[in-house]
């Protein structure tokens, strides 16, 4: 990797760090500094280099919605990155349990994204875990705005302590209920809500021993953060309930981003970049980004995951606000 793309890909990091929905993260590195610097780098090199088939998984259940439904943020993310792999030569396949399913299904139809790659889960199934990876041959393993289990006293006491930080009162933040359990962002277990797909991450390397990982999200309780600290993102995440949200599983590189589909697209570029294949990011302008939004919500009642209204935008961000990291990343390419 040269270091002219080094620089555009570390721009692209810095775009997609805006917190307008001001969930923490991104908002608290002016104080406590950046999290998981140079994963987005790390992350696309390792994709560039060593990638033969990426399964990414989606799909976040708000059933507090007034029609419940998957959010907004996360399928279109995950659709448009395994849309650019594929256009980079890269074998992808895109995942989600029952109740998520529809949305997805619909950013994969906007998208143009193959249908038979695209899989449901039916995590109920004895060894649906087994019978899916014995169809596969997967170098990477992504997700995308997927949450997963908190920790455990078990989980939190193997950690490695960050810089800066003391160890935390866990056990006086996290009653014994809310162990390994999903939370929203609003400290609500929706483990009823949430099939265990994290457990592809759990168990990756009994099938696939050489197999990597990426997570991408935004607020905490996503698949990927177990790669911070329980400690720094309880100092960080802007919530009432910040011991309980945080997610125990760990990937290889974790994508912080003010939302996670800004996240899938900064990689997604960043790859294209490298592959040079960048002519297919400027496929997806702000109209027909709008589209496939609007077609999540009018044919799966896709909900924004802040708001919880069937609306088409995303973390309750104005249109155009949400438009300006991608937008950004299209503008550095064409120079």
């Amino acid at each position: 990797m040269g270091n002219s793309d080094l620089d555009i890909i570390r721009e692209f990091d810095r775009l997609i760090r805006r917190d307008p929905g001001k969930r923490g993260l991104i908002d608290s590195e002016v104080q406590f500094g950046p999290l998981c610097q140079d994963h987005l780098l790390d992350a696309t090199r390792s994709l560039v280099q060593n990638s033969t088939q990426v399964v990414i998984t989606t799909g976040f259940y708000v059933p507090s919605a007034e029609i419940p439904a998957a959010e907004t943020d996360g399928p279109p993310g995950a659709v448009l990155l395994a849309l650019v792999l594929e256009a980079c030569g890269i074998n992808t396949s895109v995942v989600t349990d029952e109740l998520c399913a529809p949305v997805v299904s619909a950013a994969v139809d906007a998208y143009s994204y193959p249908k038979p790659q695209f899989n449901v889960l039916q995590t109920d199934e004895e060894n649906w875990l087994e019978s899916f990876f014995g169809r596969q041959s997967i170098s990477h393993l992504i997700s995308v705005e997927r949450v997963g289990p908190s920790h455990t006293p078990e989980t939190w006491a193997g950690q490695q302590e960050a810089p800066g930080t003391e160890r935390g009162d866990f056990h006086t933040k996290v009653p014994q209920d809310h162990f390994d359990r999903c939370h929203n962002m609003r400290g609500e277990i929706i483990d009823a809500f949430t099939a265990p797909l994290h457990q592809m991450f759990e168990r990756l390397s009994e099938f696939f021993p050489e197999a990597q990982t990426i997570g991408v999200g935004d607020g905490g309780n996503e698949i990927g953060m177990g790669a911070i600290s329980w400690e720094e993102l309880d100092r960080r995440i802007a919530s009432d309930h910040s011991g309980l949200i945080p997610c125990r599983i760990a990937t290889d590189w974790n994508i912080v981003a003010g939302t996670s589909n800004w996240g899938a697209s900064a990689l997604a570029a960043a790859v294209a970049l490298q592959k040079k294949e960048t002519g297919i990011l400027f496929e997806w302008q702000r109209d027909e980004q709008q589209t496939v939004l609007e077609a999540m919500v009018s044919q799966a009642n896709a909900v924004d995951g802040v708001t919880k209204q069937r609306e088409p935008t995303v973390d309750g961000l104005p249109f155009l606000t949400y438009m300006q990291p991608w937008e950004g990343i299209l503008q550095i390419l064409a120079r």
